[in-house]
């Protein structure tokens, strides 16, 4: 018996302990007895229902949750299609959410969900000053250049402060509008990459964190486009330089004949095709004359690429580079489909060219050598 009852003492300790572990939300909603709340996760670009509560006669409702740990969640509560709290919790948090239809609302227990509580504030003020003036103003330009500046100053400092807080993500991906964001110089890209390792140390796993770190790779890329773009105006062209089937990097400038073909492709049934029905031929014909390929594979499954260059013995130049279309030389050369073909002659693209088959290349390799 005195077994029966450790293991029973044991038992309801472990399931207490399993039990605190849930986060949980007790909410009143004002004058809003016998209501639907709707309880919703960000997925990082969209919304997940997870699941709706009715209140009671009060107003009062509950919802728990079972969230991973060192992986919070931004969580949001509706009434209708009306947002009415917005909330990031942590495993274990128990907040308590006092709200009304209108989306009036105070949060406690939850400190990050007080920040992100102040985030929205800030950021809803930012945008009804900016249709303030618009709506004001005969020329709105000059106030509006100054709004967004001292916004923008405003949200650098926020983030700064507070590089180790999930709100830090929403924030960065604030915009102004459709085609402006706020955080928009092309320097951003290093706040984005301080920001993204300092989360990466507190939340490696979380989604926000790695949506933030995929976001991150594409500025920093912009980045370098933009930098060889200002250097490609000594040479003509923007130079690549990417690892070779032993690994060492390969640059094109120092890999150009007296006419050399930029090939941008990747490892697919059609493309290895072109390869051995094209390429091939006219490399042999044309190669001892001049003529060079320098084949920059956006393959991101590295060895699916050097599979197909041993399979079909390429003899030009091979590099891959396997950030596929994040890659900086995909905007800095236009490439919108794949294969794509530039020429490069006496160190200058060639924009003239026009070559869309086997035919058309040969057809320009006669003509230039």
């Amino acid at each position: 018996m005195r077994s029966f009852k450790l293991l029973a003492a044991t038992a309801l300790v472990l399931l207490t302990a399993a039990c605190g572990k849930n986060t949980r939300i007790e909410g009143n909603l004002h004058e809003g007895a016998g209501k639907q709340v709707t309880v919703k996760l960000l997925d990082v670009n969209r919304f997940q229902v997870l699941d709706s509560v009715k209140t009671n006669a009060k107003g009062d409702f509950k919802y728990s949750l079972k969230l991973a740990k060192a992986q919070p969640e931004f969580i949001y509560l509706y009434y209708g299609d009306r947002q009415i709290a917005s909330l990031l919790l942590q495993r274990g948090d128990k907040v308590k959410v006092l709200t009304d239809t209108l989306g009036a609302y105070s949060v406690e227990g939850s400190q990050e969900s007080l920040k992100l509580q102040g985030v929205e504030k800030d950021y809803n003020a930012f945008m009804r000053e900016m249709q303030t003036i618009l709506d004001k103003e005969s020329n709105p330009d000059p106030a509006l250049s100054r709004c967004y500046v001292q916004y923008y100053r405003d949200r650098l400092k926020y983030v700064v402060a507070n590089s180790h807080s999930l709100t830090v993500v929403p924030v960065l991906f604030q915009q102004v509008n459709p085609s402006l964001p706020v955080f928009s110089q092309p320097t951003d890209a290093i706040v984005f990459s301080g920001i993204c390792d300092s989360l990466k140390t507190v939340y490696p796993d979380s989604r926000y964190v790695k949506a933030l770190e995929k976001e991150t790779a594409r500025r920093l890329a912009q980045m370098e486009v933009d930098n060889r773009i200002r250097n490609a105006q000594e040479v003509g062209y923007v130079d690549i330089s990417l690892p070779s089937m032993d690994g060492k990097p390969v640059k094109l400038s120092e890999s150009l004949g007296k006419l050399t073909m930029l090939y941008f492709w990747d490892s697919t049934a059609q493309q290895k095709m072109f390869n051995i029905d094209a390429l091939l031929p006219l490399y042999e014909e044309f190669h001892k004359k001049g003529f060079e390929i320098y084949a920059v594979s956006l393959d991101s499954d590295k060895a699916a690429w050097a599979a197909a260059v041993r399979n079909q013995k390429l003899p030009w130049i091979n590099v891959c580079d396997t950030r596929g279309a994040l890659s900086p030389y995909v905007t800095a050369y236009g490439i919108g489909s794949l294969p794509m073909v530039w020429f490069l002659v006496n160190e200058e693209i060639d924009t003239d060219a026009k070559v869309g088959n086997a035919a058309d290349i040969r057809k320009y390799l006669k003509k230039k050598l």
